[in-house]
């Protein structure tokens, strides 16, 4: 059987040189819009703390509301890649006009939702002002939303069949157009954290076009291409990542919503720490979507026997870069805050959660790793239990009561998250290790 893995990938040869392959690119696009995110923390940090403070709650809430269509569309690249590594080259084409249908449906329903949302959330902040400006920022941000699904559902497509390049140059592409609108729209045209907001849609507009035309150019869309059961298949497999992924952010705007009522200051310190953590999360997240489209390759060309390789280069590779985050963070914390504010209280708050930041990332590698591969074999409900049992029972209880009740703040939130990661850690790789995922991947992908 021939596999349709990308040239450059040929994990049947090397599954290293595979994985890194597909990895870096995915690594840099993920960095890039950590990048974006965290250059309107830095824009609006300008303008106060409750400034940092609303933005920070209205994008937790932001990506809370995207998370279960982000999740389901994941379903595109685990039905791509075993279609590519079992040769099928025109496989995609229905997949994605189905996956672009819905992320116009779920685009609509999640802004409508988010306008409704946005002016309550002065009622849930410690102060009114952080509040008003949180529901400014969220009531423009969601706007975008169809725009930004229908962008990861080709994301997801081209990665599936190895191609990660692309989404790298447009993303970054992205990211430079949001620096220039940040400035101008933030400051030239006076509109504070409403410019913010604005920028990061007008950029992430731009981006979805430029990689549209790219991939209509190359491979088409195959919008009327979907059938029945493209879409029975598209909701089988990407209805229970939505859910998951929606509930585990759930859970953390939750989380984020308990600090932001108990202090300003410590939902600042949160918020700061957030941004820089995404420098670590996030490649490691991109390196765990590497391997689980090589995963979904080689049992799409019946090579389970690579599921073992890929598995352990997954995660030496994840855990290598978490370890080199760690040392950056537990050295240079003080000198990364100061970047952020020169308020003392806030400073001191960020620094002390930063060491907690450079032992965490390790574990949450690992976690980010099991995840991930365990969705490229098709195991996708096991995942989504394990992920948002260990969610709620920890994160948000231990906020409130270690954070408010007890007044540890920010503290007892973060007690909660590595609760939540060590749990979660043990039940993933046990199932991961034990081969179950065999019975699920023995399962035909497609119809």
């Amino acid at each position: 059987m021939t596999s349709f893995s990308s040239p450059r990938l040929n994990w049947e040869a090397s599954p290293l040189r595979a994985l890194f392959g597909l990895a870096w690119p995915i690594v840099v696009s993920m960095l890039s819009v950590s990048t974006m995110t965290l250059m309107d923390t830095l824009f609006v940090s300008r303008l106060g703390s409750a400034a940092v403070a609303g933005v920070g709650l209205a994008g937790v809430l932001t990506f809370t509301l995207w998370c279960f269509p982000m999740g389901a569309l994941r379903a595109v690249k685990i039905l791509v890649s075993h279609s590519a590594g079992a040769g099928n080259r025109e496989g995609f084409r229905p997949l994605l006009g189905a996956a672009l249908a819905l992320s116009a449906l779920l685009g609509a329903i999640v802004c409508t939702i988010g306008l409704l949302v946005a002016p309550a959330l002065v009622q849930v902040t410690a102060t009114v002002e952080s509040g008003t400006l949180a529901g400014d920022y969220l009531s423009v941000r969601v706007l975008c939303s169809a725009v930004f699904l229908a962008l990861i559902s080709i994301q997801e497509t081209r990665q599936g069949f190895g191609d990660s390049r692309t989404m790298m140059f447009t993303t970054l592409f992205g990211n430079l157009l949001n620096i220039a609108l940040d400035y101008w729209f933030i400051f030239g045209l006076g509109w504070g954290v409403e410019g913010a907001a604005w920028a990061s849609n007008v950029a992430l507009s731009c981006e979805f076009l430029a990689l549209a035309t790219v991939h209509v150019w190359r491979d088409g869309l195959g919008i009327f291409s979907a059938t029945r059961a493209h879409f029975r298949n598209l909701v089988r497999f990407g209805i229970p990542s939505g859910i998951q992924f929606g509930m585990e952010v759930a859970s953390f705007g939750v989380m984020t919503l308990i600090l932001a009522s108990y202090s300003e200051l410590h939902t600042a310190a949160h918020q700061i720490c957030i941004q820089v953590l995404h420098f670590s999360f996030l490649p490691a997240m991109a390196i765990g979507e590497a391997g689980s489209v090589l995963v979904g390759q080689a049992l799409g060309a019946r090579r389970s026997e690579l599921v073992g390789t890929i598995t352990r280069l997954t995660l030496w590779l994840a855990l290598a870069y978490a370890s080199i985050c760690g040392l950056v963070l537990f050295f240079g914390a003080e000198w990364i805050v100061g970047r952020f504010t020169s308020e003392q209280a806030l400073a001191h708050l960020a620094v002390n959660l930063f060491l907690v930041l450079a032992v965490f990332q390790l574990f949450d590698a690992a976690n980010i790793v099991a995840r991930s591969l365990l969705r490229g074999t098709g195991d996708v409900h096991f995942v989504a239990i394990a992920g948002i049992a260990s969610a709620w029972l920890c994160t948000p209880p231990l906020t409130y009561f270690l954070g408010k009740q007890l007044g540890w703040g920010v503290y007892g939130a973060w007690v909660g998250i590595c609760s939540e990661i060590l749990i979660v850690n043990v039940v993933l790789w046990t199932r991961l290790n034990a081969g179950s995922w065999r019975r699920v991947a023995a399962v035909p992908v497609l119809d």
